[in-house]
């Protein structure tokens, strides 16, 4: 089958809701390079849309890679502009395909720390217990971690 410019929808500005709504209507979500998806990213990888993404330099072009990484879908990135043409064309012909990689979102939903917040609650939590204990110690303000032996 080939890929139809009729198929490809520009989605418009609407009340939150609706946005929601909408977004499990999409066979994939195509990032843009400069800046990428961010809340987006993450709302569409919860309705159990791929995303697909090339990460930039900066922090704002790096963002969607990392929301597909964490949701355990890292064969969603592309490096190049080429894999990034290749890998959306692949995902728009190939409905099988597709639809594993949304019935992965959905079962990596429940099992990868992008959903997690009762865990990043908790990691929260701990990090800010060592921030006030190390400003009760009279430590300047350094980078924490949660590893053992860490900051």
């Amino acid at each position: 089958m080939a890929c139809q410019a009729d198929r490809i929808v520009f989605a418009g500005r609407c009340p939150t809701p609706h946005h929601i709504a909408r977004l499990p209507l999409a066979d994939i979500f195509l990032d843009t390079f400069a800046c990428n998806a961010h809340t987006t990213a993450s709302e569409t990888l919860w309705s159990g849309v791929p995303v697909v993404t090339k990460p930039g330099q900066q922090f704002a072009a790096r963002v969607a890679a990392s929301v597909v990484t964490a949701v355990g879908c890292p064969e969603l990135i592309a490096e190049t502009e080429e894999e990034y043409r290749a890998l959306a064309l692949r995902l728009a012909r190939n409905a099988e395909e597709r639809q594993a990689l949304r019935e992965k979102l959905k079962a990596n939903i429940a099992t990868t720390p992008l959903y997690d917040t009762e865990q990043y609650v908790r990691d929260f939590e701990a990090l800010l217990t060592k921030a006030i204990q190390r400003y009760d110690d009279g430590l300047k303000p350094d980078h924490l971690s949660l590893a053992e032996g860490k900051v």
